[in-house]
């Protein structure tokens, strides 16, 4: 069977994290991306660990399945021949800082008339509009001016980073899911769209309700550690040998937890008889349960709570997470021969499993240039105009 996005062509002009993270994901199931690299020097992330035999598993993971050419977009000949791909592609992705595209002379609007078809999806940190449009930003800059490192640690600690880059990947996934619009609406119209998905943007719409918190109830919230502030008892807890975590998200489940503590009136406490009390008192609550957690060992924690069928979980670290069963079960890590590495490595899969696509990687990420000369021998450029090129420093 075909991979859904099968016959769509990606030019991807992105580099570091987010814009990679969503070309991956169209390449992934099936979009030929042709990741154009500047000549000699590559995406900075070429240059993040880990490395082996000076390559990066960095740049392995977030750029497989995708062909590699350079480009030098600031010459003549490098914008004849980003033209001629123009000519042939769907979609153009680029994070560059605002601006940049346009002052190389690839605005949308020469976009459309080189392509009508052409759909133009750009990640940047504050967005296209706005004062702080033309400023660079990576992922810490907008955790920090979302709200969310505010809303991050514990109540008497510092605002804390969350671990992963979210900035960059959740606005990665948004443009993923702005370019499938497109496409969709192009089958009916025929003619593409700008898309223009911010960091900060992305980061304060998934801020939930830390935001209506404030909007609705005039509150501004605070960081609470690993308890919810909105149910209780939502947490992490203190096992005989290690932490996990729970949720009782209703009423049932809480008065099930409660049985099992042997504590059956807590439920009818009136502290602790709806949701909303137990949040507002739930700095007596949880001292109650963890007299009853640390009696016992994790697992014993996880038969008894995951049998009511109560959200349970595991404080796993990374080694733990990819070792675990259910992860090898759901074909979440790939292996693939990486060029530059000369062997085999194991990377993270896509989460997005499509009944009848094969789950695996199509190829490794390319080394620098890897595709150049049979992408532009494929626009009918023959091998001395290349040989030229390849002179002239165009690739």
């Amino acid at each position: 069977m075909k991979r859904p996005l099968e016959g769509i062509r990606v030019l991807d002009l992105t580099q570091a994290y987010s814009g990679p993270f969503c070309t991956m994901n169209l390449a992934d199931h099936g979009a030929e991306v042709i990741k154009i690299e500047t000549p000699g020097k590559g995406d900075q992330t070429r240059g993040w660990g880990p490395m082996e035999n000076d390559y990066s598993g960095y740049y392995a993971y977030i750029n497989r399945n995708k062909k590699g050419i350079t480009l030098n977009l600031k010459t003549d000949e490098g914008k004849e021949i980003f033209t001629e791909l123009l000519k042939t592609a769907d979609v153009v992705c680029e994070n560059y800082k605002v601006g940049v595209l346009e002052r190389l002379g690839f605005s949308y609007d020469v976009m459309k008339r080189i392509n009508p078809r052409i759909i133009y999806g750009s990640i940047s940190g504050f967005g296209l509009t706005g004062d702080l449009a033309p400023r660079p930003a990576y992922d810490i800059v907008a955790q920090a001016m979302s709200g969310m490192m505010s809303v991050t640690g514990f109540a008497d600690g510092p605002p804390c980073k969350i671990g992963p880059s979210i900035g960059d990947n959740y606005t990665g996934a948004y443009l993923c899911m702005g370019i499938l619009m497109a496409l969709y609406e192009r089958e009916k119209t025929g003619v593409g769209r700008r898309i223009d998905v911010a960091m900060m943007d992305t980061l304060f719409s998934v801020m939930e309700n830390f935001v209506v918190e404030y909007t609705i109830a005039g509150k501004t919230p605070h960081r609470a550690g690993n308890q919810d502030p909105s149910i209780a008892p939502f947490d992490s807890f203190h096992a005989k040998d290690g932490d996990f975590v729970m949720g009782c998200g209703t009423d049932k489940m809480f008065a099930a937890l409660c049985d099992a503590m042997g504590k059956g009136e807590l439920s009818a406490d009136p502290r602790f008889d709806t949701n909303l009390h137990r949040c507002d008192n739930y700095a007596e609550l949880k001292p109650l349960i963890e007299a009853w957690t640390a009696t016992k060992t994790v697992k014993e924690l996880e038969e008894i709570i995951s049998g009511m069928q109560i959200p349970f979980g595991e404080i796993l670290n990374i080694p733990q997470a990819a070792e675990h069963a259910q992860t090898k079960e759901r074909n979440m890590l790939w292996e693939v021969f990486q060029p530059g590495m000369e062997r085999h490595i194991r990377i993270p899969g896509t989460p997005i499993k499509i009944h009848g696509e094969t789950d695996a990687p199509q190829k490794a990420a390319p080394l620098l240039g890897e595709d150049t000369a049979a992408i532009l021998s494929a626009l009918g450029y023959d091998a001395a105009a290349i040989s030229d090129f390849r002179a002239a420093g165009v690739i």
